[in-house]
């Protein structure tokens, strides 16, 4: 028996989960190692599942870039929007196409991958920081380069996204992006657009559970206010460790499930 059978419990898990993803979201990230599972826990299907939870989540990412456009490289804007918005569709495409049972036999693969990248991007944006501090002469970064490398990236943020920001952010830095705002800013442009054009092919191909997507759309921001006003106060090397933590046990459980 699932969740979705005993009546209105469904809907108080959800809140919850989407409260705490929230949190994670405005503190640390991860949030969707929690909001996606509790998704499938009420009773949506796989791929309706990761849809339903991209929508749900995105209000934040937009926040985000509204604090940090002015850190954005202009200079970058266009060949990073472009690959985002066709990579995006791509993935999105893709997932719509993929069969229930193909996807939901991914999930733990996908949930531990991108635990593993949130794990080692503190110690890997901790070299960055480190690496600007001490700045090398500004080169030209090639834009069909970076294009090329960035694509499999949005591909994978538009099909199922946890760990996507830190990819895009490791691609920029190797292509010569070395401030650590412009990193985090077109990070987060990255993922926005990416998802922004995901979100709209799940709408126009039905693919959201809008019950449950506005419940944990509420929940999430009203979690993402609380994680904000916690962020100053919590170490983050222990909040990561609890959302990798959370993250492996998921995926475990999941890999347990499909036994």
């Amino acid at each position: 028996m699932t969740l979705a059978h005993i009546p209105h419990l469904h809907y108080i898990w959800l809140v919850v989960a989407s409260t705490i993803a929230g949190v994670m979201n405005a503190m640390a990230g991860g949030g969707s190692f929690v909001s996606f599972p509790a998704m499938l826990g009420v009773g949506v299907a796989p791929v309706q599942a990761n849809a339903t939870n991209t929508v749900a989540l995105w209000p934040g990412q937009l926040t985000s870039v509204a604090a940090l456009r002015d850190d954005v490289r202009r200079d970058l804007l266009p060949t990073v929007a472009l690959t985002c918005l066709i990579g995006g569709v791509a993935g999105a495409e893709v997932l719509l196409n993929t069969p229930q049972s193909t996807f939901f036999r991914l999930v733990p693969w996908l949930l531990l991958g991108g635990t593993v990248l949130f794990g080692i991007s503190g110690p890997i944006s901790r070299r960055l920081r480190s690496r600007a501090a001490h700045p090398h002469e500004q080169r030209p970064i090639p834009k069909l380069g970076l294009a090329a490398a960035l694509f499999p990236v949005c591909f994978y943020i538009g099909y199922f996204g946890a760990g996507g920001g830190f990819l895009a952010m490791t691609v920029l830095a190797l292509f010569g992006v070395e401030n650590m705002h412009e990193l985090n800013a077109m990070k987060v442009v990255a993922a926005l657009l990416s998802n922004l054009v995901a979100i709209v092919t799940f709408i126009l191909k039905g693919a959201v559970v809008w019950h449950y997507c506005v419940i944990s759309m509420v929940f999430a921001a009203a979690g993402g206010y609380v994680g904000a006003r916690w962020a100053k106060r919590t170490n983050p090397n222990v909040l990561r460790a609890v959302i990798v933590v959370t993250g492996c046990t998921i995926a475990a459980y999941f890999f347990w499930k499909q036994a």
